[in-house]
């Protein structure tokens, strides 16, 4: 109701001419509607608690309740008899068992008619919205709580329509209709009258106002004469006169020009002296809203646009400070809020139109002063409104007044260097200052008040912070005020505070993101650095507080924020080491400004040492948080180690992109501190694993933290070939064979390594008398670290096999003591001796069936089979002079013959093998290359005519296939095995010999 009386008399005070404000015309309208919408909203308000008062008036006859309620009933009707200081008590009866009383409502004094009802529910009266905030019952139901009925559903809201229609009725309705409607129909006829005068040239216009005037001051005079006998008739009538003479004087003024602006003005003044004494007299509320409304209206109505804003300014001062004297007698919300309106209203439109920076120095004192008075008057008001819960609290006055104060001040202080960030500081210290004051003085109904200024004062210490200084060092005083307001909170038992400063911690976050910049000469103090230091800090502080549950107030948010804040411990620790890392990043990549103007900033390390230091930064770091969580028995202090790893591999991943090795400097001391380090974290986290079991001894198998030791050996592996690729680069071998095998010369080091030293603990008798890592970790080396590497290793042998032509320089080319083909013997050599370890391991690694089983045996043979061909595929090349390119080896005869007679030496090396271990499988795949040597006989080496190659291949292998009948002949099936439950076999009775055969048949039989 309120803004639309704004909104409309802005538009009204827009769009009507003829009135000279100019500009001011919509500030005007918007500030008179605000005071005709509250009035409006002020009687409907009055209207409906007088029709709910007559409701509630009237008597209910119940049954008899027992006699034990009867001192509820009383309790009720107490409850109903409540009323404000000014009004009479009619003494009720005592109930008797028969009826319960009705309370009879006491007569109504003359300003209880148009008493606020926003003061209402202090007094347990009406709500903002005009009812009853607490309906007393007017009948008690019966005692036991099984048969008491269903509280009634709450009425229905009335729309703003039946309000205003509502409100309309009972303001000529209830109360005094005749004196009310008599003042309309009066007010009327004297605007008839002047009109009909003015038309008809009866009275000059003199005469008329005086004529006016002169029953306003009749009103005035009767009013106050009946102001005993008639206390509601005698201020409606004084209204009346008031408002009457504030618009004669306007007219004179502004319509006819009959007074000068001064004696208009002091007239305004003096009606509105005369209606605020009256009111004091009389303790009207409702007449002191009038008059110092019209207080506030008259420099704008008599407003030619030449006044000084000194003088306006000192007149609402004035007024202000009465407002403020009354405030300290009597709690009329409604005056403050007058006051404030009117007064922060009319400042905010000087500024925006007439206020230019010279005339700071005459606007200064008067904004602070207006601070001021409405700092204390919301004091006084909660001084002099007293509830069940302490002293209420006008929000308006306590949130408005700052708000609209500070971006006043803001305004004022914009051409001065900081001037928003000290007035800001100004603010707070204000307000901090009040709240220690009323602390100070033990009243503990001030409480809320007190909680809202230190708010307000931290908020605006808040806010000085971005006022003042760049985005790093704003986040870093942020932090440090939510860890602030956290200890607070903590030590006060009060979620509240405490949820702020977490809430701080995560803008101060964002605020230090959005602005990061890491240049600056100086080294350890520039603004990136401590920013993100003094982020870090308050959250591992905020992390070590969150470790056990914290105190609180017991109630439904406060249970609710406790189960949230139970589970920040960890998040707050990790958030905090995060920031204590970025700290160090930043002042490792800080640069330095450029010399001259325009020119870059110049970083103070080389990116390669930025990368190594960043590493060991971080790593440190891990190592001082392990240190800290076995000191302090704090687990998440310890979990940062165990990324230490990811951080050591993306470091060697940074290091080989920009082509920096291990074995260079200063890599070569940078990285055994950081593996040493990383070690002993890794110790420290199984001793912490197994003081967690609870027996203190080792696990007996692998436990989940295996797949670190795990990463650690591939790392390991990686930089073993990093080492060897340095050897290479200082040798220039690029280009040879002794480059092409050094990652897989370090898998199999590295396999090799594992199966020798971790395959010992494959059995758990074994691994219990090994020392750590091996117990309880051996399993994690010699299957989780080694899988990946025997993977490594078969498939980096298969590529190098075929894709390596052994070139040696600058050795000369050896068979089979080349660099190829002495890392593919080392390679089937580690696979064969990792294989049986997991094969002789009890019990066998989960998922390690496919490795022990034919499967691996078959992959092995195929492997062999391949390095053996290309063994003479690199003979041919270098000896042969046959050119390393497939189609070439493919084309030539001599590489044909040599698989001929390769091929059949395989398959006799394979039949007498089986023949000789009467292995009948194997015999048949060395058959089955036999065959194959036929075929590709028949269908490529004879297409070679008239060549030496064929020759040789044919005889080479018919004579091998002789050598082979006669040495290794088809091994005889092996014979059934007996199934394990099979019956035992009867023994065979023995058989008589047989009579001798006769010559004949023994022919016969032959």
């Amino acid at each position: 109701m309120i803004f639309w009386g704004v909104f409309w008399g802005a538009v009204l005070g827009s769009v009507l001419p003829g009135y000279g404000y100019g500009e001011l015309g919509p500030y005007i309208g918007g500030i008179l509607g605000f005071f005709a919408g509250l009035s409006l909203r002020w009687a409907i308000r009055a209207a409906i608690r007088s029709e709910l008062q007559a409701h509630a008036a009237k008597p209910v006859v119940s049954p008899a309740p027992p006699a034990t309620s009867a001192a509820s009933a009383a309790s009720a009707i107490a409850e109903l008899e409540r009323a404000p200081a000014a009004t009479a008590r009619v003494p009720v009866p005592a109930p008797v068992p028969s009826q319960i009383p009705v309370p009879v409502p006491a007569a109504p004094t003359a300003d209880d008619e148009l008493l606020e009802v926003d003061d209402a529910p202090r007094r347990g009266g009406l709500t903002p919205q005009g009812l009853p905030a607490n309906p007393p019952p007017l009948a008690q139901p019966p005692s036991p709580a099984a048969t008491r009925p269903r509280p009634p559903a709450p009425p229905a809201q009335p729309n703003p329509i039946e309000l205003a229609v509502l409100a309309a009725k009972n303001w000529f309705l209830g109360g005094n209709t005749i004196v009310r409607v008599g003042l309309v129909i009066l007010f009327i006829g004297l605007s008839f009258l002047a009109r009909y005068a003015a038309s008809a040239g009866l009275f000059p216009v003199e005469f008329r106002l005086a004529a006016i005037a002169g029953v306003a001051i009749a009103l005035l005079v009767v009013g106050f004469r009946k102001r005993t006998d008639k206390p509601a008739f005698a201020l409606a009538l004084q209204g009346g006169g008031v408002a009457v003479m504030y618009l004669t004087v306007f007219a004179a003024f502004r319509l006819y020009g009959l007074l000068p602006p001064t004696l208009a003005f002091a007239l305004m003044i003096a009606v509105c002296a005369t209606s605020c004494a009256l009111a004091l007299l009389q303790d009207s509320r409702s007449l002191a809203v009038a008059a110092f409304a019209g207080g506030f209206a008259a420099p704008i109505l008599l407003s030619t646009g030449q006044g000084s804003h000194v003088g306006l300014f000192s007149y609402y001062t004035l007024l202000n400070l009465a407002i403020l004297f009354i405030a300290y007698k009597r709690s009329w919300r409604v005056l403050n809020v007058v006051g404030f309106v009117a007064t922060f209203g009319v400042a905010s439109a000087w500024g925006v139109l007439k206020y230019v920076p010279d005339q700071y120095a005459s606007t200064q004192p008067f904004l602070a002063v207006f601070v001021l008075i409405y700092l204390f008057a919301a004091i006084l008001y909660a001084r002099n409104t007293p509830t069940r819960l302490g002293n209420a609290v006008d929000t308006m006055l306590v949130f408005g007044t700052p708000l609209v104060g500070f971006g006043l001040q803001a305004g004022l202080a914009q051409p001065f260097e900081l001037g928003a960030a000290f007035s800001a500081l100004a603010f707070a210290a204000l307000y901090l200052i009040a709240a220690m004051v009323l602390v100070r003085r033990a009243q503990s109904s001030y409480r809320l008040l007190i909680e809202c200024f230190i708010a307000i004062g931290v908020g605006f210490a808040t806010l000085a912070v971005p006022l003042a200084l760049d985005a790093q060092w704003t986040s870093a005083v942020w932090a440090l005020e939510g860890a602030g307001a956290f200890w607070v909170g903590m030590r006060q038992a009060r979620w509240m505070p405490r949820a702020f400063g977490l809430v701080l911690q995560g803008v101060a976050m964002l605020a230090f993101m959005d602005g990061v910049s890491s240049v600056s000469r100086l080294a350890l103090v520039n603004p990136a650095f401590l920013g993100a230091l003094l982020i870090a800090l308050p959250a591992l502080l905020l992390a070590w507080w969150l470790r056990k549950p914290l105190p609180h107030s017991g109630s439904a948010w406060a249970k609710g924020y406790a189960g949230v804040e139970a589970r920040l411990s960890s998040p707050a620790y990790l958030y905090g080491f995060a920031f204590w890392c970025l700290a160090w990043l930043l002042e490792i990549t800080r640069r330095v400004p450029g010399l001259e103007a325009g020119q870059w900033p110049v970083p103070v390390f080389s990116e390669r040492i930025i990368e190594l230091l960043a590493m060991l930064a971080i790593v440190l770091s891990a190592a001082l948080s392990m240190v800290l969580g076995l000191r302090t028995r704090w687990p998440v202090a310890t979990w940062p180690a165990r990324g230490t790893i990811a951080v050591l591999a993306l470091g060697f991943v940074a290091q080989v992109g920009d082509g920096y090795r291990v074995l260079a400097t200063p890599a070569w001391a940078v990285w055994p501190v950081a593996l040493a380090l990383h070690g002993w974290m890794l110790r420290q986290t199984d001793r912490l694993q197994a003081a967690a079991a609870g027996d203190g001894k080792p696990a007996a198998r692998m436990s989940a933290f295996g797949w670190f030791h795990a990463a650690t050996a591939w790392l390991v592996t990686f930089l073993l070939a990093d080492c060897l690729w340095s050897g290479i680069g200082k040798a220039e071998l690029w280009r040879t064979s002794w480059a092409g095998v050094v990652m897989l010369v370090s898998a199999i080091a590295v396999l090799m390594a594992l199966a020798l030293w971790a395959g010992r603990g494959n059995r758990p008798a074994a691994r219990a008398a090994l020392p750590w890592p091996l117990n309880p970790h051996a399993e994690a080396y010699y299957w989780l670290a080694a899988l990946p590497l025997a993977v490594l290793v078969f498939w980096g042998s298969l590529l190098a096999a075929v894709h390596s032509s052994g070139h040696t320089a600058p050795l000369p080319y050896i068979p089979l003591l080349n660099p190829t083909d002495l890392t593919l013997a080392l390679a089937l050599g580690g696979l064969v001796f990792w294989r049986r370890v997991l094969v002789s391991a009890r019990p066998q690694p989960a998922h390690a069936g496919w490795v022990v089983g034919r499967h691996a045996l078959v992959a092995l043979a195929l492997l062999v089979f391949i390095a053996i061909n290309t063994v003479w595929l690199r003979v041919a090349h270098h000896f042969f002079g046959v050119r390393w390119d497939a189609s070439a080896l493919f084309d030539s005869f001599v590489v044909q013959t040599g698989y001929a007679i390769l091929w059949t030496l395989l398959a006799l090396s394979m039949m007498v093998l089986a023949h000789r271990r009467a292995q009948r499988p194997l015999w048949l795949v060395g058959a089955g290359l036999l065959g194959l040597v036929v075929v590709k006989l028949l269908l490529i080496d004879l297409s070679n005519a008239g060549g030496a190659e064929r020759i040789i291949a044919f005889i080479a292998v018919g004579v091998l296939m002789l050598v082979v009948g006669y040495f290794a002949p088809l091994p005889p099936k092996a014979a059934p095995r007996a199934a394990p439950d099979a019956p035992p076999v009867a023994p065979v009775p023995p058989v008589a010999p047989a009579a001798p055969v006769a010559p004949a048949q023994e022919e016969s039989l032959s």
